[in-house]
């Protein structure tokens, strides 16, 4: 009788997706005292996910590997790792750069008999020869030299050991076998590592297969969709009798831009307070609230299906909702066309949103993934923070948007101008969506003041004045437009400026605390 053979635990080594990032922070926990949080991953994967990879062993990840782009001369320059990576966020990404980056390898310490780390160098080559790029480089611990440093007096001379074979680093010798090359010492590379003393040594390996001169300048895949058609609707505030007709209302909207073939449409924030004219009588500010919060299942569940049934991903303006510990948040309802619900909390409560509805912040703040690339919500006040924008551009946004409420022209024009500089500061789209008409009975929705807009960068590929399409002011309408992914991202590589890449990541960063 023959013995039935079990097949061997199958070890895969694949590029990361957004839907590994639970695992990979999970991971992270095992191996860092102070681990990643989700964002700089998220951000790592936005911005090239040809260049991350985990390896997967019985399916379970037991290896993250994140890489990017950069131009020779920064690859090969003094420099340290919150600068060339942007934090670890990659926002410095370089899609046209002629040298592989490498930001991040980890290895669960339980796994690391499986040859983890050399099969993600082995990704990196070949990613590098298919790109025909000229080569590979990273900046590289030296765990060993704290202990070593006064045996060996300096650390080029420890480097020089290990590389006799006379010390063995358990990270430069490994880096070594693999083919990479010393090119230099980096002072005050990852000041934080103090086994390393925050020194690293800059590898580098030369792809064989391209000669220096004629490496080639080939891009990163294009984004998933090249033009994405955005609708804003500017909508009336009107006396409703039931929900039924509140819902007839949307759904003649989702139905239009449906019809125009919209990929999204943002309704304005707020602007289901028009359920509480269904009140007969004018209720309390923070009663109202109150009451406006139990409809939130059912304004969820409208635009879920609505998103579905008319093919189109939407941003349901924002509701007041209450949360687990019993506050009110004012929230914001992402309703996508493949099924999936997201939510994005306003961060910044006005001061009479705080007075009179005691409305309480969120604290997280987080890009949306979506069939045409990854998006951000800022709640109207919350644009006015230019560090919001600039975490979520981080993580690899591409299109921001903003529904406000502002009831006059100056109110207006705070959250107008902030939006039209966060998309020149950051080299993206910012479609506003506003409120109009009036709810005498309805306390702070008496009067609006809205021209919403659809708002791009400021450079010569884009609309005149950065405005791609405006509305009347204070009046009901819908505009549209079409907005090229693909000019944007020439845009922050190769504009007239390059506000994204050109950020001292040297001097400043946004760091997004974890909350306890």
């Amino acid at each position: 009788m023959s013995k039935r053979l079990t097949p061997r635990p199958k070890l895969v080594v694949r590029n990361a997706t957004l839907k590994d990032l639970d695992e990979i922070l999970e991971l992270s926990g095992r191996i860092y005292p102070e681990p990643y949080l989700a964002p700089p991953i998220r951000g790592q994967i936005n911005h090239y996910s040809e260049g991350c990879f985990v390896a997967v062993y019985e399916d379970k990840i037991i290896g993250y590997c994140a890489t990017m782009r950069t131009t020779e001369k920064k690859a090969l320059k003094r420099h340290t790792w919150i600068e060339m990576t942007a934090n670890g966020y990659c926002s410095t990404h370089k899609p046209d750069g002629d040298y592989l980056y490498g930001v991040e390898v980890m290895v669960d310490p339980h796994y690391r008999g499986l040859r983890i780390g050399e099969r993600f160098y082995s990704e990196r080559r070949n990613l590098c020869k298919h790109y025909r790029l000229k080569g590979i480089t990273f900046g590289g611990r030296l765990p060993l030299l704290s202990r070593r440093l006064k045996q060996t007096e300096t650390v080029q001379q420890y480097i020089e050991l290990v590389k006799a074979k006379k010390i063995k680093d358990p990270v430069l010798s490994f880096q070594l076998r693999q083919g990479f090359e010393v090119y230099q010492v980096l002072p005050n590379y990852l000041p934080e590592d103090t086994e390393s003393l925050g020194y690293a040594a800059q590898m580098i390996w030369h792809n064989p297969e391209v000669d220096a001169a004629e490496a080639s300048k080939s891009h990163q895949r294009a984004p998933r969709q090249a033009v994405v058609r955005v609708a804003s609707v500017q909508y009336q505030q009107r006396a409703i009798k039931s929900f039924e007709e509140f819902e007839q209302l949307a759904t003649y909207f989702v139905d239009v831009v449906s019809d125009y073939r919209s990929d999204f449409v943002c309704f304005p924030e707020l602007f289901t307070l028009q359920l509480l004219s269904m009140q007969s009588e004018k209720q309390p500010p923070e009663e109202a609230i109150a009451t406006l919060t139990e409809y939130t299942d059912q304004i969820k569940a409208l635009f879920h299906r609505l998103a579905i049934k008319y093919n189109v991903n939407i941003i349901a303006g924002s509701h007041p909702t209450k949360i687990r510990d019993g506050s009110i948040e004012n929230i914001s309802i992402i309703c996508l066309r493949d099924g999936a619900v997201h939510i994005q909390p306003k961060i910044h409560p006005t001061p009479s949103e705080r007075f009179w509805w005691n409305i309480a912040g969120g604290s997280k703040l987080n890009v949306i993934d979506t069939d045409c690339g990854p998006i951000g919500v800022l709640i109207c006040y919350d644009v006015e923070f230019p560090e919001l924008s600039r975490h979520l551009i981080d993580q690899g946004a591409n299109i921001l948007f903003v529904p406000f409420c502002t009831d006059e022209r100056q109110g207006y024009l705070r959250v107008r101008y902030s939006a039209q500089a966060r998309a020149v500061e950051n080299q993206c789209y910012v479609v506003m969506s506003g409120n109009v008409g009036n709810l005498p009975r309805v306390h702070a929705m008496d009067i609006q003041y809205a021209q919403s807009c659809i708002l791009t960068p400021c450079d010569f590929a884009f609309s005149r004045d950065g405005i791609a399409a405006d509305t009347t002011p204070n009046v009901e309408q819908v505009i549209f437009a079409d907005l090229r992914l693909d000019t944007l991202y020439e845009a922050r590589h190769s504009g007239t400026v390059l506000n994204v890449h050109d950020r001292r990541h040297d001097l400043y960063s946004v760091i997004w605390h974890k909350r306890k």
